[in-house]
Parts: C-alpha cells; sequence; structure tokens
C-alpha cells in the first residue's frame, strides 16, 4: 500500500496518521509505502523559486538556502528575530511561488481565490484539471516513479486540514486517470469531519473508492489481506525523511489516545461528533516511545510531541516516574495534580517542556457555560505551578462562545494581565459553532461558509456579540494590552506551538 500525506501544512514534524496506519500495516506482515508529498513538495517548489524583483524577495531568494539550513539547526532558535527573520523569507520564496499561480501559498497554508475546499464541487473541479495545480510538477512525476517501483495494491490518501483538500484531490484525480484500477481510500481528520456531519452524502463516489472515518487500520488491513488482528502496532517511520523536517532536531509525533477523556465541552468538534475516547496503557506508551527512539536512529529525536486531545492524569504520572529521555510537550486539561508543585517539578525533570492548556476563558460564568470542568481558582494554581517549575505554558483563549458577551470577555483579558508572568504563549480564536453543536438547536442559525462540506455554521449570537464586534475587541483592546503585547510577540510566526518549544 502507498499512504500518501498530501500539501500543504507545516512541513516540521512527519506525519502521524500514515506512521500509525504504517505501524498496523506493517504489523500484519504487509508492505507498506509512506510519501510526504508536503514535505517534499514544498521542498521542490523551492529548489525552483520565481524571482522577485523587491529588496525583500530578492534577500530571500539570495538566502534560502541558508535559511533552510538555520531551520534545521539548534542554533537558530536561541535568537528569535534571526528566527522570524528567516522563517519570513522563506515563506516569502513560497508566497512568490503561489502569487504566479493566483493562489495565496505558505509553509502552513494552500488557499485557492478560486476553489473552495468546503465545496465538493470545487474539489472535484480540481480532480478533474490535476494539471491546473501548483504541486502537479512535482507528483505527476513523483508517483509514478513510485508505483511503478512499490507496485501498490491500494493508494491512501491521509486528508486532515482544509489546506490539503484542493492538492489531495488534484492528486486523486491525476491518480484515477493514469491507474483507474487502482483503488484509492481518503481518510483523515478532516474525512472523518465530513463523514460524521449529519449532512453527509458522499459527493466523490468515482473519484474516491472507500471514505473512511475514525482510526483507519482495521479497514484498511481489511482491504488489503481480509485478516485483522486487534491488537496494538507500533507507528513506523520508516521511509520518511527524518532529517528534512524544518526543525532543529527530529520532532517525533504520537498519540497515546484519541477522543477526550473529558469529552463534555459544549463547543468541542470531538463531542458534536461523537468520537469515542480511547487511551493507549501508559506502559505501552512508554515502550512505544523506546522503541521510536531505537528505529530512528541515527536521526535521535530532538522532542517528543503528544497529539491527544489531553495526556492524560495517568500518562503524565507514568511520565514522571519513569522519563523517557526526550523532552516533550503536548496538550493536557487542568486539573488539581497540576496544580501541585512536587508533581510539577517532576515533569519537569521527565522533559515537560511545554503544555497547551485550553483555558478558553478568564470568566467563572462562560466556563461553566461551557461545561469545562474547571474553575479559575485551580487554573491560578496550575498557570503559577506550571512556571515555578519551569514549565511553559501555551495557552488557548476562546472569544464569542454563546454566553459570553464584552464583559465577560474584559474579564479574560484581566485575567491573563494579572497572571501574564505565568502564561508564555497564547493562542487567539473566535468561536465556530460545530453544525452538529449541542448548542446548534436553540440559536438562530444561518449559513457559515458556502460549501455542503462546511462544518460549521454561523448564528446569532444571544448577547447581541458579533464577529465583527469581537474582532474589533482582539485587534484594539485585547492584544494592544502591553503585557498581553509581549506574550503575543513571543509566538513563533507560521509554526506557532510546533515549534515553541525550542524557545522555552
Amino acid at each position: 500500500m502507498l499512504l500518501i500525506h498530501p500539501p500543504a501544512a507545516k512541513g516540521c514534524e512527519p506525519p502521524a496518521g500514515i506512521a500509525r496506519l504504517a505501524g498496523a500495516i506493517r504489523g500484519h506482515g504487509l508492505d507498506c509505502t509512506l510519501l510526504d508529498a508536503n514535505l517534499e513538495g514544498q521542498l521542490f517548489l523551492l529548489a525552483s523559486p520565481p524571482t522577485g524583483t523587491d529588496t525583500w524577495s530578492l534577500r530571500a531568494g539570495r538566502n534560502l538556502k541558508d535559511n533552510l539550513a538555520s531551520l534545521r539547526s539548534p542554533g537558530l532558535y536561541r535568537n528569535p528575530s534571526r528566527y522570524r527573520r528567516a522563517v519570513a523569507d522563506v515563506n516569502r520564496v513560497l508566497a512568490l511561488a503561489g502569487q504566479s499561480r493566483n493562489l495565496s501559498l505558505s509553509l502552513a497554508n494552500y488557499q485557492e481565490r478560486n476553489l473552495s475546499p468546503l465545496n465538493s464541487a470545487d474539489l472535484l473541479r480540481a480532480a478533474g484539471s490535476p494539471g491546473a495545480n501548483i504541486f502537479f510538477p512535482y507528483f505527476s512525476a513523483r508517483l509514478p516513479g513510485l508505483i511503478e517501483e512499490t507496485r501498490p495494491a491500494l493508494i491512501g490518501i491521509s486528508l486532515n486540514y482544509l489546506s490539503q483538500a484542493p492538492t489531495a484531490f488534484a492528486m486523486a484525480g491525476f491518480l484515477k486517470k493514469r491507474y483507474p484500477g487502482l483503488p484509492i481510500v481518503l481518510g483523515g481528520g478532516l474525512v472523518t469531519s465530513w463523514l460524521r456531519s449529519p449532512a453527509w452524502k458522499n459527493p466523490f463516489s468515482g473519484l474516491i473508492d472507500h471514505c473512511l472515518a475514525g482510526p483507519g487500520e482495521e479497514p484498511l488491513v481489511r482491504l488489503l489481506s481480509g485478516d485483522f488482528s486487534p491488537r496494538h502496532h507500533t507507528p513506523s517511520y520508516s521511509g520518511l525523511p527524518l532529517n528534512d523536517y524544518l526543525a532543529p532536531g527530529l520532532i517525533l509525533p504520537y498519540a497515546a489516545s484519541s477522543g477526550c477523556y473529558w469529552n463534555k465541552c459544549l463547543f468541542c468538534p470531538e463531542k458534536a461528533e461523537g468520537n469515542p475516547y480511547r487511551q493507549i496503557p501508559p506502559a505501552t506508551v512508554l515502550a512505544d516511545i523506546a522503541s521510536l527512539k531505537a528505529a530512528t536512529r541515527p536521526s535521535q529525536p530532538a522532542l517528543l510531541h503528544f497529539l491527544d486531545n489531553a495526556v492524560s492524569p495517568a500518562l503524565m504520572q507514568a511520565l514522571a516516574a519513569e522519563p523517557p529521555g526526550i523532552d516533550w510537550y503536548g496538550f493536557a486539561r487542568i486539573t488539581p495534580l497540576l496544580a501541585e508543585p512536587d508533581f510539577c517539578h517532576g515533569l519537569r525533570r521527565s522533559g515537560c517542556r511545554m503544555l497547551k492548556l485550553g483555558l478558553e476563558s478568564g470568566d467563572q460564568s462562560v466556563l461553566d457555560a461551557m461545561d469545562k470542568g474547571q474553575d479559575l481558582a485551580l487554573i491560578e494554581k496550575v498557570l503559577h505551578a506550571l512556571a515555578e517549575a519551569g514549565i511553559a505554558t501555551y495557552i488557548y483563549l476562546l472569544f464569542g462562545t454563546p454566553s459570553e458577551s464584552l464583559v465577560e470577555a474584559r474579564r479574560t483579558l484581566d485575567f491573563v494581565v494579572r497572571h501574564h508572568t505565568a502564561i508564555t504563549f497564547l493562542n487567539l480564536a473566535v468561536f465556530n459553532m460545530p453544525i452538529n453543536s449541542p448548542e446548534a438547536p436553540f440559536v438562530t442559525r444561518s449559513a457559515f461558509y458556502g460549501g455542503d462540506l462546511s462544518l460549521y455554521t454561523d448564528f446569532e449570537h444571544p448577547q447581541g456579540w458579533s464577529r465583527k464586534e469581537i474582532r474589533r475587541f482582539l485587534d484594539q483592546e485585547f492584544t494592544r494590552q502591553p503585557d498581553i503585547a509581549r506574550i503575543l510577540h513571543r509566538d513563533p510566526p507560521i509554526f506557532t506551538s510546533n515549534h515553541a518549544a525550542f524557545f522555552c
């Protein structure tokens, strides 16, 4: 089988989804080839950069090779201003390539002006005209050679982000025309969300042979051999270009669970989609990490990235008791365990460099309405316990939920200012309501984005707080507060949380 991770996404770590599938497929004694077409495609475009005429573009083109090397070197990350310039210059070269094709292209995104990834007709149009895609010169040469070499019985495309959809479908269209008898399977996070939407009606029959929701290990193995054994398999990164990613060492992504063990937050897509929680036993996780460290030599991992919606308290306790030998970071829920100074020091000794925390709001009534299951007094203790232990925090705030107005948003502002010394990074987001959210029936809704594949709905805010007013508050008030502005300035551009731990 050939598993493909398509452009465009951040090319700073290997794709965990296809590596997890490869572990199961190879664990059943079946052949599997991995292709990170995202990283390869971006580097392909950068290998023949367009020539700009302005000062910035000329500098970016002249320094491209050095900047790419610097992004793979630890030294750059000790100088934030040099890092920002290197990222901006590399991104400038990709942006110029995109401008030549009337699209917005970056190190993290891909957006065609006349094509919406939320519209199945547009995606089918991309499949029908693959030559129009900017990555076509890359994949039209790469895929035939790889298929001839490996002779796969099945092609799997992992589609997780909207930014990947146009090229994923262009690749699917190319493959279906060139190899009409070769089945194509489409899976991944975005596809799971599509299939679990109440409005889903498959518009891709004839192009995509199988669309899979949720974990794909069992259906893929059954499609390949018909015989599946439901035992655990360690992810396999063999065959991926582990030394080429844009990071100062290998970032090893690993999911110790799927779904969320809390699974009550009203705004969360995990709850809206009904995704079940599945956890790998902590002892197995530690064994997997040890195995992956050995398997990825000589590319010794520099950082372990837990992909869980929330690393469980049980796993954190196991990591503290038996450090994995790699610095690590990931999402965690705010729990009483993280308010214990001794435990936080133990986490730091285990290699925990940063925790991402979904604070969402600094107003208790908003937290209660979200069913977050945590209070501000506990949040304060956790923030300061982590800071005292030397663990950085990447705090996520969500504005515009149905229970929030300007009054509550200003309380969030005040909370952040009071605790700014314990907050390392901030992520600000405006609330999007999932189509099948539990809150949706209780508000007046309207189309949010045009397209039959949209996962969100616009709604009439019960407090009368419109998205325009929310953005005005963020732009003119929240982000201009000096202590908050300093936190926001620390955030690594484009790569954001994926690189943030290297600055801690």
